[in-house]
């Protein structure tokens, strides 16, 4: 919370100035209006006189009016700082976010980022707004009140500050109790968030697969879990109000016993004695909104940690400087790969000793069974994640120290599962990078979507579902494959881009791509051998690691497997 306070509210702190003036201001009216009434009680009423009372009695009117209106002028300048502040916290993350590496990503996981973005800078704006109002007014009230109970009657004084060292107490130990409570929930509110996305996303196969029961019970279970750590964290927290209230009311009944033999006795006075209950009723109000204050800070610094922890993400794919290690790539070579390992855990290598070579322009087919490490390759090639050894490099220079936008720019990429916006069919290939309209209908051309984007004269224009569920897989596909052509790219990457494309679109898809894009680099991902049959080169995967490399008809001759998939899918050739 410390980084929230001195970085993200500093450019606000003549706003907060200004705004704890008012609140200032506000407070002090409303403390003076008790010992104004004392007064008209204790002096002014005896001398039986109306034009005092109604003189005394007006200047109570103006202070109350005085207090209100500048107690909303500051509540309204909080809550326009919590927001503006917020906004740029939000700004600022997701910022961060989107530039995330997949090892930060995965690191501290997408359920936990999108509720970092949504619940943890909500608490935090309500926090902020509970500092500037409750956290300037109950302060002022509470001291403002003791002291002036201390002139009042300094006896009566000395009981309420007796209670005060009890209630700071309660408050430090529940507070020290609830923080680690509220963090807990925190972790626990990720995992329910991805379970709810988990399930909402894959609605469909859940019904088809008849698992609604199965989901249910897996959602009561986090549900649950999520359920009993808050009720754990919140009657932790809720002991701090009832105990305020216990020790401020035993203080009340000692005040009217003593202030009442004061009375009696002579040595104090009735207005006295009722303006100290005042007060006493607005220490009490002011403790009470002190410990809401303190009840919701364990919750926000919870919050605000999370915040920070991905604003200071560390990321390990920053640009490097790279010095050479005596390993030469040929001339030609516009994308090498030279003994490249790679392993997600650190332990099984997902990618063993890689190696392959492409001049500009060629075409690089790669194929093997599910986990092979296709994507893998993929991911470090445009550097998704950094090789564990081995090196890559795009014209020469080592992709480690290209910058990374500057690196992805060069890229055309179809992702497997990949993602389709609520957006128009131009929009989703565009995607803000502000293509000019001859290169989105190359593109569309190129994938062959040109008939079904044609099937209305507006159909281009029409604004598709998330996801593209109003879009069949081939139509999905090829909407990906142009977004995938349209900025020209330098290299073009294909992770299983053809897969719901009948074989007659995929040759003509194809065909397309050599015709228009001959400078374009293409690596293709397929599980269909007809996808990278014609390929300038073709690498075969086993369990990440290479079998075999060259030309269809070398490696028909060479690799076992590669053959095996080969006759399974097109018979002899």
């Amino acid at each position: 919370m410390k980084k929230i306070i001195t970085e993200y509210l500093k450019p606000f702190y003549g706003r907060m100035a200004i705004g704890i003036f008012f609140k200032f201001t506000g407070s002090i009216m409303d403390l003076i209006i008790p010992s104004i009434l004392a007064l008209i009680i204790d002096q002014v009423i005896p001398l039986n006189q109306p034009a005092p009372i109604f003189y005394w009695g007006g200047v109570m009117v103006v202070c109350a009016i005085i207090g209100m209106v500048f107690n909303i002028i500051a509540n309204r300048m909080a809550a326009r700082v919590a927001s503006d502040a917020t906004e740029i916290i939000r700004h600022d993350l997701f910022a961060r976010v989107i530039y995330f590496s997949n090892h930060q990503m995965d690191t501290l996981t997408k359920p936990s980022v999108i509720s970092r973005l949504t619940a943890d800078t909500y608490i935090v704006h309500q926090m902020i707004i509970r500092i500037q109002r409750l956290g300037v007014r109950a302060p002022i009230m509470l001291v403002g009140g003791i002291i002036i109970t201390m002139t009042l009657d300094p006896g009566l004084a000395m009981v309420l500050i007796g209670i005060m060292p009890v209630m700071m107490l309660i408050i430090i130990l529940v507070s020290r109790k609830s923080m680690p409570l509220f963090a807990g929930l925190q972790q626990a509110l990720d995992g329910f968030v991805r379970v709810v996305r988990e399930d909402i996303n894959g609605i469909r196969v859940i019904k088809a697969l008849s698992k609604t029961d199965y989901e249910k019970n897996r959602f009561d279970t986090i549900n649950t879990d999520v359920v009993n750590r808050e009720k754990k964290a919140r009657m932790t927290v809720a002991v701090i109000s009832p105990a305020m209230n216990i020790c401020l009311n035993l203080g009340l009944v000692s005040v009217v016993v003593v202030g009442a033999y004061g009375v009696n006795n002579g040595t104090s006075e009735v207005g006295i004695i009722l303006a100290f209950m005042t007060y006493f009723t607005i220490i009490l109000h002011a403790v009470l909104a002190l410990s809401k204050l303190f009840e919701m800070w364990p919750k926000a610094t919870a919050s605000a940690e999370r915040i920070i922890q991905a604003l200071d993400s560390v990321d390990i794919l920053a640009v490097q400087e790279v010095t050479e290690d005596g390993e030469t790539v040929k001339d030609d070579a516009f994308v090498a790969f030279q003994n490249v390992t790679f392993s997600y855990n650190k332990e099984e290598p997902n990618l063993d000793n890689i190696s392959f070579a492409l001049a500009k322009g060629e075409t690089l087919g790669i194929i093997g069974e599910t986990g092979a490490g296709k994507t893998t390759l993929l991911n470090l090639l445009m550097r998704l994640y950094d090789a564990d050894a081995g090196s890559i490099t795009i014209a020469g220079r080592d992709i480690r120290s290209i910058d990374p936008r500057e690196l992805h720019q060069k890229f055309g990429v179809v992702f497997q599962n990949d993602m389709i916006f609520e957006a128009t069919i131009e929009e989703n290939i565009d995607l803000g990078r502000n293509l000019s309209k001859e290169a989105i209908k190359k593109a569309i051309v190129c994938a062959g979507a040109k008939a079904f984007v044609d099937e209305k004269a507006d159909k281009s224009g029409e604004q598709l579902t998330i996801k593209g569920a109003n879009l069949s897989g081939g139509q999905k596909q090829r909407i990906l494959i142009a977004r995938a052509l349209a900025a020209s790219p330098e290299i073009l990457v294909l992770d299983d881009a053809s897969s719901a494309l009948d074989y007659q679109t995929d040759a003509a898809f194809r065909k397309a791509i050599k015709e228009n894009f001959d400078d374009t680099t293409i690596i293709i991902v397929a599980q269909r051998i007809s996808s990278i049959k014609h390929a300038d080169h073709i690498l075969v995967l086993e369990d990440g690691v290479a079998i075999g490399y060259g030309k269809h008809k070398h490696l028909m001759k060479s690799c076992e497997i590669y053959r095996e998939i080969s006759h399974s899918q097109m018979g002899v050739s």
